[in-house]
């Protein structure tokens, strides 16, 4: 019963510490509209309290209290706002800080499910799983001496995580292996790399990979562009695909590095705020290498200011597909108990003005996420860049040069849907124990190897 009680409570105590820490860091409000809404919400939430309490003492089946809330009443009443207002449980809450910090503790792996069981999907290069020998495709059965079989693979990765020197046993099974695997690993902090890819194309043409935008990005972008001599540089390519965003001042350092100073990056517009430019303060140095930036439906909010940014002061070429349009402002409040609130404060515009929210209203979310018209903008907001070229806004970055990656067939689509691919490549490397060489190309001999495993499992062409 205390528990309960505790939950049945949870919520107005959240509600009242988010209305605290409005005071402190969102936007002021007119102190009789602010007493008006409070006593409205005293109601509102008495009113709660007490359906929740019916709720708890008269439903046929017991009733999970936190699941009640923390799935329930907050993530409901936050969907009535928009798409991306969202509310975080206490592992969820821990989670997101530890994306934006770049790094945890623990083994340095990824891992999936896959049919009912849960499967290392790749261990991080240099991590303690890697070095000690645990490989893509690897089905940990065992974790500490505590079967996995009814655990779920959230359960699985918080087990493997932990204070750094510890150890973990972990048991896996391996394709091609007879016997079960131990592997005793000790953690240690696993930093999330944000920069994943920097190198040279050929002479004078570099290549940089942005996965997300955390607390070390611009510094890791400016250790590798020094790595590879950045006086040497001659055209950049700037990969922001399937980068989902991250830390808008991450974005802005980024953006800051190629643009002159006193540029503006973004801005953005409240309901309670007056427009609020973020400008380069460092500028380029002489930077004035042309840059291509490559983008897809799936790159968001950071990575689009950047990309707008850019674009607007014709500092870089896009290339690609129209991005996602998330420019809404998420400010993350601290909530009680170890939980958090993502809440929409404002919204981002270009240095042109261009809005890069994507319209959501008239439509669900499951449309919003899953069905983007990448050809929908709004026709009458049209914007100038710096040189006067033509640019759209209310709905992404438009790129300026669009390029759809190939279309995969109902059959190849048929083959990623059954993990066909991934679980050829675990079976081949079973077989074949090598690693590949940087330089490593399909040859015939692959792909009819691919082909009789492919009539062996039950495919049919």
């Amino acid at each position: 019963m205390p528990h309960k009680r505790r939950s049945l409570f949870a919520l107005p105590l959240i509600i009242l510490a988010g209305m605290a820490l409005g005071g402190f860091y969102g936007p002021r409000i007119q102190v009789a509209a602010a007493a008006t809404a409070a006593d409205d919400l005293s109601q509102d939430v008495q009113s709660f309290t007490k359906a929740f309490a019916l709720v708890e003492q008269n439903f046929a089946e017991p009733v999970n209290a936190d699941k009640a809330i923390y799935k329930g009443a907050i993530p409901q009443m936050l969907r009535t706002l928009d798409p991306h207002s969202n509310f975080f449980d206490p592992k969820e809450y821990q989670a997101l800080r530890d994306d934006q910090r770049g790094h945890y503790y623990g083994v340095g792996m990824t891992v999936g499910p896959r049919n009912g069981k849960t499967m290392v999907m790749a261990p991080f290069p240099g991590s303690p799983a890697y070095k000690a020998g645990i490989r893509p495709g690897d089905i940990i059965t065992m974790v500490n001496d505590k079967p996995t079989d009814n655990l779920s693979t959230t359960e699985i990765a918080d087990l493997l995580k932990g204070p750094r020197g510890t150890q973990v046993r972990i048991v896996i099974s391996r394709e091609g292996s007879e016997a079960p695997l131990t592997f005793t690993v000790m953690r240690d902090e696993i930093k999330r790399n944000s920069v994943q890819d920097a190198f040279w194309v050929k002479p004078g043409i570099a290549y940089l990979k942005i996965i997300s935008f955390n607390e070390t990005t611009s510094k890791e972008m400016e250790d590798n562009l020094k790595r590879l001599g950045e006086g040497n540089i001659k055209g950049l390519v700037l990969d922001l695909r399937e980068n989902p965003g991250g830390l808008l001042n991450e974005g802005v350092a980024v953006a800051d590095h190629f643009l002159q100073k006193g540029q503006t990056i973004v801005s953005h517009r409240g309901r309670s705020s007056a427009e609020k430019p973020y400008v380069a303060r460092n500028g380029n140095r002489g930077r004035d290498y042309p840059i291509v930036v490559l983008v897809n439906k799936y790159s968001a909010s950071a990575a689009e200011i950047v990309t707008g940014a850019l674009q607007d002061h014709d500092r870089a070429w896009v290339l690609g597909e129209t991005t996602f349009g998330k420019g809404l402002v998420q400010t993350v409040y601290p909530l009680s108990e170890n939980t958090g609130l993502a809440l929409t404060t404002a919204h981002f515009y270009t240095p042109s003005g261009r809005l890069i929210q994507r319209d959501y209203s008239n439509k669900s979310f499951y449309d919003y996420y899953f069905h983007k018209d990448d050809n929908a903008r709004n026709p009458l907001d049209v914007k100038m860049t710096d040189s006067g070229r033509t640019v759209y806004g209310g709905g992404g970055i438009t790129p300026d040069e669009k390029y759809e990656p190939p279309k995969l067939d109902a059959f190849e689509i048929d083959l990623a849907r059954k993990n066909a691919y991934f679980e050829f490549t675990r079976a081949y490397f079973a077989k074949h124990e090598t690693r590949l060489p940087k330089d490593w190309m399909p040859d015939d001999a692959l792909l009819v190897e691919f082909h009789d495993y492919l009539l062996k499992n039950g495919y049919t062409f």
